[in-house]
């Protein structure tokens, strides 16, 4: 099974697959070439892996990242920065005003 899965995902790369798909179709190949598990179940299992919570900030992580460039807040969070540079912890005091921690 081993084999064929690295095999597979060999070949889905060398024509120019992105990794990530080379992964699921090299998996669902396996699959279909083991038997055992019903295709039905498979996209069952990439809905449910992929439901969930912490998954979910990764995005909104990108597009926070997004709207504060495109706004123009992080260029301001830089310049902050090295303004206070002299601090020894510049880095806490622009996390502080982003967040509201402590340094």
């Amino acid at each position: 099974m081993g084999i064929i899965l690295s095999f597979a995902f060999i070949a889905f790369v060398a024509i120019n697959v992105p990794i990530a798909f080379s992964m699921g179709l090299a998996s669902i190949l396996g699959l279909l070439l083991q038997g055992r598990i019903p295709l039905v179940i498979v996209p069952q299992k990439i809905f449910t892996g992929s439901d969930s919570f912490p998954l979910l900030a990764v995005p909104f992580f990108i597009l926070a990242g997004a709207l504060m460039d495109t706004g123009g807040i992080s260029l301001r969070l830089v310049n902050l920065a090295r303004a206070l540079s002299f601090v020894d912890c510049s880095v806490s005091v622009v996390k502080t005003v982003v967040s509201g921690a402590t340094c």
